[in-house]
């Protein structure tokens, strides 16, 4: 399988080396985790002359015998050289019984820069403060952007290169596949794995069919807005019996699971966040493809997930604003900074155009303001508004600026 080096998080990781925090790489299934950290040792070898790498990889046979917390421990006191820098770097941690009483014991030696990775059943963003009793430090790994996705197809044309990385997303596996079908039949079976190891077992979910028709139900609405009161009513007249707090329960497996991101409204004028309808983002808009077909491509929807996804990838905390009853997609926010953002399909009429533009009008703070959609143009201005292609928006992460 072709790899390519993900600069992104390889940067990330290299930012924090030799920091006193466990570094836990997280992420969708399948999302690259366990390759970012074999580039990441590769790295090691190539630029530390004084490291020492101790790596444990439970996925392979050759481990086996130390998937207990004592036996790991002695393996890796036993290659430990105090003249050196010793890097930890430990995959599928969670095969390890007691991982979480091992790890802890080497953060307290302090003789060890540890990295993890490990199946999201065990290492939920939700669980790390009580698992581990150091500082720990997430590395969120994301599905292949559409940079990286024109870095593996060595692809220069890259509006066409844009309309099938809508179809076929960034799950790379799925790329070794000829036809859409095999590459569909793969992401699916991601997804539906994910559904299965993630949350039906760690979980013990009784009702799967409810899980699954939530599933379905959160796939054909992404980026809309949703409440649970709402799910479980739609979802009861479909003649599935359900109430709200397992509704709110089974949501938030998928989110630990990295299947969905939620995103919160935020009151623009007053300053707050609102705690009612909620917008939800597939952590790979191909997900939805796989799992739904294709019948309904539905652009709009598949667009602003595309966007939600790279500012989170970017750094951004993401909400969806509201100003006097108008909604903006998303408020992006990285520490000082603040962008209100509108993302469209097509804005070729007037009439789109001027619907779009104007709740962002409507805010009168200085921020900037911008409206991502499928232009194929250069970036331009229109009444102080950036209308950015969203191709362009895709591969350039300054365009904000």
């Amino acid at each position: 399988m072709k790899l390519i080096e993900r600069d992104f998080y390889l940067d990330i990781l290299k930012n924090v080396m030799e920091t006193p925090d466990i570094k836990v790489i997280t992420g969708v299934r399948r999302c690259g985790k366990s390759k970012l950290m074999d580039a990441f040792i590769d790295w090691i070898k190539k630029n530390e002359k004084d490291a020492n790498i101790i790596h444990i990889n439970y996925n392979l046979f050759e481990f086996d015998s130390i998937k207990t917390a004592h036996a790991l421990d002695s393996y890796v006191e036993e290659r430990y050289q105090s003249n050196k820098t010793n890097f930890l770097l430990i995959d599928e941690v969670q095969l390890c019984s007691d991982f979480e009483k091992v790890i802890n014991s080497f953060h307290a030696r302090e003789k060890y820069d540890i990295y993890i990775t490990g199946s999201n059943a065990f290492l939920l963003s939700s669980d790390l403060a009580t698992l581990f009793t150091g500082r720990v430090f997430q590395i969120k790994v994301f599905p292949f952007s559409f940079l990286e996705y024109l870095k593996y197809f060595n692809n220069v044309d890259s509006e066409n290169a844009f309309d099938s990385y809508v179809k076929e997303g960034g799950m790379s596996g799925s790329f070794v596949y000829k036809s859409t079908e095999e590459k569909y039949a793969y992401i699916k079976d991601v997804f539906d794995t994910l559904i299965t190891r993630d949350i039906v077992q760690k979980y013990k979910i009784k009702n799967e069919v409810l899980l699954n028709k939530l599933n379905d139900f959160m796939l054909d609405n992404i980026s809309s807005e949703v409440s649970v009161r709402k799910i479980a009513d739609t979802l009861t007249s479909n003649q599935e019996k359900t109430n709200d707090k397992t509704i709110g329960s089974y949501l938030n497996y998928l989110c630990n699971a990295f299947a969905f991101y939620k995103v919160r409204r935020y009151d623009i004028r007053g300053k707050k966040y609102l705690a009612s309808q909620d917008k939800y983002y597939l952590a790979d808009h191909s997900f939805r493809y796989a799992i739904l077909g294709t019948k309904n491509m539905d652009y709009g929807r598949v667009y602003e997930n595309m966007v939600c996804i790279e500012l989170l990838r970017r750094g951004y905390e993401v909400f969806t604003g509201v100003l006097y009853k108008k909604e903006i997609d998303f408020v992006a926010i990285k520490q000082s900074a603040k962008i209100y953002i509108q993302v469209s399909d097509d804005i070729s009429s007037p009439e789109t155009l001027e619907r779009e533009v104007t709740p962002l009008l409507s805010i009168k703070d200085a921020y900037p303001k911008v409206l991502i959609a499928r232009t194929k143009h250069e970036k331009y201005l229109y009444e102080g508004i950036s209308i950015i292609n969203l191709a362009d928006f895709l591969l350039n992460k300054e365009y904000f600026s």
